[in-house]
């Protein structure tokens, strides 16, 4: 293992070849790689504790078919690419180094048509919606219709024994969450084992960028899943800005590290007490929807929106802090943060919610290595990284934020990293009030040349927000891959709700609360 040499020939690789430093976030080289080396880089990355970041198809600065992956190591990431001769040859896929690849690369596949070698042969995302031989990214036509595709059936894995039995969830679920089908084999109401299947509604979000202009794009990454906006279309600029020279003011950097730590409160305060009501507290999920209410209302009084769908903008923000929402948001902090203090005492010390919590769902710090967990459920299972602590970007080395970190891995740690995170988000936001630069909060931002490519890394709520953009012709987009935690912490549930009740799953599902918007674009 030479983990160095990896970036030591990146740095070296002229740029012309996808090589050196790649513009947007902090610490990310571009390196071409041939098929040998594509296979040696994953596992010297492996084998050094590496992360996959995003796996993803092409293409690559001139339009030919490519492969990239990207890796986190040693505090730098390594984006390598593999250019393909064509689209009917095979690359050597990573899955058994990194499994959470094998999801991404059937997806590859699907919107691609790039197979890896001996990979899993089943499809992902198409479900039959467009025949197996149209391509979204490749075809520039209108897909056919689904009544063209011939149906496919999909080889669950089979439990055979004594007493197992199946028991199907999905894809349809109750109320607005989107679909997605979960297989159970059980004995009694213990767990065996759990497929999921997901990526039933694709929403064409990966072709859809192309059809846009890159200075429109980041409205189109707010909407990967609704619940990350500020995150994604943070990760949009950042990779734009950085490919146009552009920094955007000191001021605005502050105020979209208000914004994100806005989100990422509000979504732990929905979740803690939603994973309440699920372990039978309604006392739980009354009180923190409330507290949710009232952020967003400051929210609105702060920023003028509830919700911070469009408040991220090339070049800065949409807004500035409006008159009177520095104090409103302020007050709304210092409440939410007394009350959440007081709810956690009651969290931790309710016989029955410990019951539920304590050893449901647990994910062993050795397991989570292995499957790559990341963010919030990573860090509940010794997997400790947060890039706004260890690959900040502005103004976050500048706030330096505390890392929320356990190592039980069940439901009770991923709820005890939610409060230490959402207190640290009201910590973090009280301090950027204070402190706010002066000046303005927006700069001119000139659309990149054609063959430009930039990379944007975000620590949104649920874990690292990865977005890749090249730069087409004219201003257009040529590719944009945005990436969610999620397709690395799917897998993980499978693994989680094994030797637990049937009746825990919920529980269990909500304690992460992964997206299934963005792991189906």
């Amino acid at each position: 293992m030479d983990l160095g040499r990896w970036f030591d020939q990146a740095a070296e690789q002229p740029a012309s070849q996808g090589g050196g430093a790649i513009a947007g976030a902090p610490g990310v080289f571009g390196l071409t790689v041939a098929p040998d080396e594509w296979r040696r880089a994953a596992e010297d990355m492996a084998a050094s504790g590496g992360r996959l970041l995003s796996l993803w198809s092409g293409p690559s600065g001139d339009g030919a078919n490519c492969m990239r992956a990207a890796f986190i190591a040693d505090a730098r990431v390594l984006v390598a690419s593999l250019p393909l001769a064509g689209p009917d040859v095979l690359y050597p896929g990573i899955e058994d180094l990194f499994p959470s690849a094998g999801r991404m690369q059937r997806a590859a596949a699907d919107l691609s048509g790039l197979r890896a070698a001996n990979g899993d042969p089943r499809p992902w995302l198409r479900h039959t919606a467009w025949p197996a031989g149209f391509q979204p990214l490749v075809h520039r036509d209108a897909p056919p219709s689904p009544e063209a595709a011939a149906f496919d059936h999909y080889a669950f894995v089979q439990v055979a024994g004594d007493g197992v039995h199946e028991i199907a969830v999905g894809p349809v679920h109750a109320g607005i969450i989107e679909p997605g089908h979960f297989r159970f084999s059980v004995v009694g109401e213990k767990v065996l084992k759990l497929e999921e299947r997901l990526g039933y509604v694709h929403k064409g979000v990966e072709r859809r960028f192309t059809e846009l202009p890159l200075l429109a794009g980041h409205r189109l990454a707010a909407r990967v899943s609704g619940d990350s906006a500020v995150a994604c279309s943070w990760a949009y600029c950042q990779a734009l800005e950085g490919m146009a020279g552009a920094r955007p003011p000191a001021r605005a950097q502050w105020l979209r590290a208000l914004a994100l730590e806005m989100e990422r409160l509000a979504n732990h305060l929905g979740d803690i007490g939603a994973i309440g009501n699920d372990a039978g507290f309604a006392f739980g999920l009354a009180q923190f929807s409330r507290l949710k209410e009232t952020l967003l209302r400051a929210s609105e009084r702060a920023l003028g929106q509830r919700y911070l769908m469009d408040f991220i903008a090339p070049g800065g923000t949409r807004i500035d802090l409006l008159p009177g929402g520095e104090l409103s948001l302020s007050e709304a902090l210092y409440r939410i943060t007394y009350e959440v203090d007081t709810l956690r005492t009651i969290y931790d010390e309710h016989a029955g919610l410990r019951d539920r919590f304590v050893g449901a769902g647990i994910v062993a710090p050795i397991l989570a290595a292995k499957l790559g967990l990341t963010g919030l459920a990573g860090r509940a299972s010794g997997q400790a990284f947060d890039l706004r602590c260890d690959l900040p970007c502005d103004p976050y080395a500048e706030l330096e934020p505390k890392k929320a970190a356990r190592s039980e891995g069940d439901v009770a740690a991923r709820v005890a990293v939610r409060f230490d995170e959402a207190l640290e988000s009201a910590r973090l936001m009280q301090r950027i009030l204070r402190e706010l630069p002066p000046g303005a909060h927006q700069t001119a931002v000139a659309a990149p040349d054609e063959g430009a490519w930039g990379i944007g890394m975000i620590e949104g709520w649920r874990g690292p927000i990865f977005l890749s953009l090249d730069a087409g012709a004219g201003g257009s987009i040529r590719r944009c891959h945005p990436h969610d935690p999620s397709w690395q912490n799917w897998p993980a549930i499978e693994h989680a709700v094994i030797d637990n009740i049937v009746p825990d799953f919920p529980l269990i599902n909500k304690s992460f609360n992964l997206s299934y918007s963005g792991h189906d674009l």
